[in-house]
């Protein structure tokens, strides 16, 4: 068996609903072969996600010297339902939850620049039309509008998308 090393750097991603305690026995196979504690993990990940409460979100642990840092992988679709909720979540009952709301575009634009770094589009205008691709999913409505009825704006030119350039992770 090869020996550890106290300077490797290991990442695990896994999702988690931000604000609660992981199941304990979910974490132990993932964190207990490193040597921590899968109950002291998982209130690290409940204290890191708090602001991201009642929602599915990716969190990335970077474990270093036996030391578990959470920090949080946000998903276009949680950054949509954080836009359209600036109140907090609701409680809905059930995991198919239609949000039946309206955002702005100025929101897509914000979300499409945070994602843009993970997109795989070659424009911003791209990027955007993936976003609005979340919004028809997630079942919200922009600007009043459909979301493909802004795609095809987009893909038209009636509707002029700023371009915005990131570096790739």
């Amino acid at each position: 068996m090869a020996k550890f090393d106290p300077n490797e750097v290991k990442y695990i991603f896994m999702r988690a609903v931000g604000g609660e305690v992981g199941a304990a026995s979910a974490l132990a196979p993932k964190v207990g072969p490193m040597g921590l504690s899968p109950k002291k993990v998982g209130e690290a990940i409940r204290d890191a996600t708090m602001e991201w409460k009642g929602l599915k979100v990716t969190v990335k642990l970077t474990v270093k010297n036996r030391q578990a840092v959470p920090s949080v992988v946000p998903s276009a679709s949680s950054l949509l339902i954080r836009a359209l909720y600036p109140n907090g979540i609701p409680e809905l009952d059930g995991d198919n939850r239609v949000h039946d709301g309206d955002i702005s575009y100025d929101d897509v634009y914000e979300v499409a620049k945070v994602m843009r770094g993970r997109s795989l589009a070659r424009k911003m205008a791209g990027t955007v039309k993936e976003i609005l691709g979340t919004c028809f999913s997630i079942g919200c409505t922009v600007d009043g509008e459909h979301p493909k009825d802004l795609q095809e704006q987009i893909d038209d030119g009636s509707k002029e998308v700023a371009d915005y350039e990131v570096e790739r992770e």
